[in-house]
């Protein structure tokens, strides 16, 4: 189960996931709804702050959900990821690496003011 507050910002769409993780399930749910809210309001940036209990999904895993996430949208927003529990960061980065890869631009951090830094500095690019 999980609950995501979303808000705006000079950087793009904020989206706070709480909650309990750590199925495939449970994160394409949760990434899906951030998508529906992404194409309804087409921001330049998107700050995720995870403050979801329970792991990520394991690491086997993570390519079948970036494929997944693959035409939903998301392949045109800057997307900071933050990770509260920063002993997931290394599982996590993993996935961003994949995102990467398979046409996101996505990275990974342990703050959110790192992570508004990197969204604010990208919408400066002229």
């Amino acid at each position: 189960m999980f609950h995501i507050e979303f808000g705006t910002a000079d950087y793009g769409l904020r989206a706070w996931v709480t909650g309990t993780n750590g199925t495939l399930e449970t994160t394409l749910a949760y990434w899906r709804a951030i998508a529906e809210e992404v194409r309804r309001l087409s921001p330049s940036g998107l700050l995720v702050v995870d403050d979801m209990e329970g792991l990520p999904p394991p690491p086997e895993q993570l390519l079948q959900f970036v494929q997944a996430m693959r035409g939903q949208g998301m392949e045109a927003v800057r997307i900071a990821y933050v990770e509260r529990h920063t002993e997931q960061i290394p599982e996590v980065e993993f996935a961003g690496l994949l995102a990467n890869e398979h046409g996101f631009d996505a990275r990974i951090f342990g703050t959110e003011a790192e992570a508004v830094l990197w969204l604010r500095y990208g919408e400066r690019d002229v």
